[in-house]
């Protein structure tokens, strides 16, 4: 199944046009290597996704087509979830004017 299918699917994004997007941005990564949209996801395989503020890291467990909302967790387990302090991102100055 191709990565962006894949995360709309397990929806760990919720749009697979947004999906698109994040892989072809290169915010994907299938094993250590960049994902373009139509990489190829199996069972086993560890994906890491950079948010932004947030980095999360999964192992894939299984693969389907379609899947419930609720079984949509199974598809895959979290090895980790980072978040970035505010710290690090650059904050908005207020005008003295």
């Amino acid at each position: 199944m191709r990565i962006d299918k894949f995360l709309k699917v397990s929806r760990i994004i919720k749009r697979r046009t947004l999906a698109k997007e994040v892989c072809d941005a290169g915010r994907v990564q299938i094993n250590g290597r960049p994902a373009k949209a139509g990489t190829e996801v199996k069972p086993g395989d560890t994906v890491f996704i950079d948010f932004g503020r947030r980095q999360l890291t999964v192992r894939v467990v299984e693969v389907r087509e379609h899947v419930r909302a609720a079984e949509a967790r199974e598809l895959y387990e979290v090895v980790s979830e980072e978040f970035k302090p505010d710290s690090v991102l650059p904050h908005l100055e207020d005008d003295p004017e």
